[in-house]
């Protein structure tokens, strides 16, 4: 089982020369970052296109640093996603999963703390982080397509877990955050401007259908290392897929855990019911590269099919046919 030790004590002292160095690492990044396709995007923000998907100006240079600077162990655990696709969920029960001895640090940490992102959160701020220190199975996450993962990871053979939804609630979903989270001087465009850019893919880390169809493939091609996983059905079938969950991730309950309730208190203890009522996440910061968001923003409502009150009958023909188009011939289906 793993320990809980905070990613942040991932980021020691260095030597001045060594923060140089750093830093001109990521002014290299930046700078090719510079000469990229650039559009605008949610929240007036440039994307920039890399290796054929759509990044933030941000943290690019972040995902340039993990794709050139991490080193997978074979006993890592990799959740990846798309955005707001039940992340902060799946984050809650891997870590409730492999931590399931001690008196439960997600009662008092946010779960964006407890598994960081590869490439805002430890891959930040001009740093490598030195990610030895952390203890076995180390947990990550990251938003990063799989055609564009650190080649460590593929060799490594750690399992990789992917998580994603119904395009129609991923997408509101991440208008809703982003909204939430702007600032005065990044005004959200309106519901269908940002709309118009999902569905040309112009959106974090998009194209959307990009982004499933990788992983949906390498979940085929390669099943005892990326186990993929559709939010609407781990929500209607929750036991039976943590269970499935734990086997893949090396940390199977026995029948005597079964038997005692355990599999049925993790499920509670990271339900959206009660992670959305705990102080830790209705008050105070998560931290993400410099910027500080608010641990609230998280948690909307974690509910299948809210779509249906923002999306007009024309909206949903058009992003089902794109679905229809985009997954036709490989056996995938999303709500």
């Amino acid at each position: 089982m793993a320990a809980h030790i905070s990613f942040k004590q991932c980021f020691v002292p260095k030597t001045k020369e060594q923060e140089d160095k750093e830093e001109t690492t990521y002014q290299r990044y930046t700078e090719i970052m510079s000469t990229l396709p650039r559009v605008r995007g949610f929240a007036l923000k440039n994307l920039y296109q890399h290796q054929g998907f759509w990044y933030v100006d941000s943290y690019l240079p972040g995902v340039m640093a993990v794709q050139n600077h991490f080193m997978a162990h074979s006993s890592d655990i990799l959740l990846a996603s798309p955005p707001k696709c039940g992340t902060t969920w799946l984050k809650s029960l891997i870590f409730a999963i492999c931590n399931r001895k001690l008196l439960h640090p997600l009662l008092n940490v946010n779960p964006h703390q407890l598994v960081p992102f590869l490439e805002f959160q430890l891959y930040a701020n001009n740093q490598i982080p030195v990610l030895d220190i952390l203890p076995s199975p180390r947990l990550f996450a990251t938003h990063i397509p799989y055609s564009s993962l650190p080649q460590s990871i593929l060799d490594s053979g750690c399992p990789i877990v992917y998580i994603c939804r119904n395009p129609k609630d991923a997408f509101v979903s991440l208008w809703h955050f982003l909204n939430k989270i702007s600032t005065e001087e990044s005004t959200m465009p309106s519901l269908e401007e940002a709309f118009e850019m999902f569905c040309n893919g112009a959106s974090h880390y998009g194209p959307f259908w990009d982004h499933v169809l990788e992983y949906w493939r390498a979940s085929l091609d390669r099943p005892q290392c990326v186990m993929f996983f559709k939010y609407e059905e781990m929500q209607a079938e929750v036991i039976g897929h943590v269970k499935r969950l734990a086997e893949f991730i090396r940390c199977p309950f026995s029948l005597e855990e079964e038997k005692e309730g355990v599999v049925d208190e993790i499920i509670r203890l990271c339900s959206f019911e009660n992670l959305s009522r705990l102080d830790v996440n209705k008050a105070g910061d998560a931290l993400f590269g410099k910027t500080g968001i608010k641990s609230n923003s998280f948690f909307r409502k974690g509910k299948v099919g809210d779509w249906s009150n923002y999306l007009t009958p024309n909206m949903i023909e058009r992003l089902d046919r794109i679905s229809e188009q985009k997954f036709h011939g490989y056996g995938l289906t999303l709500g």
